[in-house]
């Protein structure tokens, strides 16, 4: 199913096929729980579920696409499944889209290979530039998010003048090289990178700085979720405790201009969204 930009607020729920994940390691790593983590989001609403088996917290190890992929197969062939069969019902009727978390070319290939619809990259294309013909030959949607080295070395590189001219600058780049390798413009949605070589200044600030950057026209997925900015802020250490923070985060990104809010908690998150477009998108405020 096609998303409608501007019409309303989307959610993509979160599913880490990973035991390292910063706020939920091991909680969905087989292939049974991802489905039953599915069906849950996708009942409470959730739009599109993305799917991610490499962990890209800060100092995450690089297990390698054949780990990545032995990780990542068997629960999006389930859940594909799943959603062929009508087991994902969405309480508007909407058909779940399937995003894979992913930045590597050869697991971007099978996953869209076995009938994933989604490519969201958190390298935008620089940790393994082929996966960006990779999109180009698929057409597929790609999330082309700003970051700056990976995992190992992302906090050294949190080195901004202003962070929002920069990361405007950097995604228009990226945005310059998937275009040359063949992606459509439409096929492109930009994620400003919450967490990923950013300090908690820097974070808020680029959530100030979001209707500049939605402004150039791209669809802007924000993610948020229990980041650990939030815990910064509220003086809280625990991840899954930060739902109040994500939820007032979720609102203020979708003030900005937001199209995608990337959430752990989907229920909370569809009912934020939907409670702030009324108050922004559809009121027209």
């Amino acid at each position: 199913m096609a998303l409608v930009w501007g019409s309303r607020t989307y959610v993509m729920g979160v599913i880490n096929l990973t035991p390292d994940s910063f706020s939920d390691g091991g909680r969905f790593n087989a292939p049974e729980r991802a489905l039953a983590q599915a069906r849950r989001l996708v009942a409470q609403g959730v739009h599109l579920l993305d799917l991610g088996a490499q962990s890209t917290r800060p100092g995450a190890a690089d297990i390698g696409a054949a780990e990545e992929q032995a990780r990542l197969l068997p629960a999006l062939r389930l859940i594909l499944e799943g959603r062929a069969a009508g087991a994902l019902p969405h309480p508007e009727g909407f058909t779940p889209l399937i995003s894979i978390d992913t930045f590597r070319a050869s697991v971007a290939a099978a996953a869209l290979e076995a009938g994933a619809d989604w490519i969201n990259d958190v390298g935008g294309g620089r940790l393994d530039p082929p996966i960006l013909d990779v999109v180009a030959a698929a057409g597929c949607p790609y999330v082309l998010m700003h970051s700056r080295g990976d995992s190992r070395s992302m906090d050294e590189l949190a080195n901004y003048g202003a962070v929002g001219e920069e990361v405007l600058a950097e995604l228009r780049r990226g945005s310059e090289q998937a275009l040359a390798a063949g992606i459509r413009r439409e096929q492109l949605i930009w994620d400003p990178g919450l967490g990923f070589a950013k300090t908690t200044r820097h974070n808020l600030e680029l959530l100030e700085a979001l209707p500049q950057l939605r402004a150039e026209g791209f669809p802007l997925l924000v993610g948020p979720s229990r980041k650990r900015f939030i815990g910064d802020v509220l003086a809280e250490p625990r991840p899954r405790a930060r739902l109040w923070g994500t939820a007032t985060v979720a609102a203020k990104a979708i003030a900005g201009g937001a199209d995608i809010l990337r959430a752990h908690d989907g229920g909370p998150i569809v009912q934020t969204a939907r409670m702030a477009d009324a108050l922004w998108r559809i009121s027209g405020g």
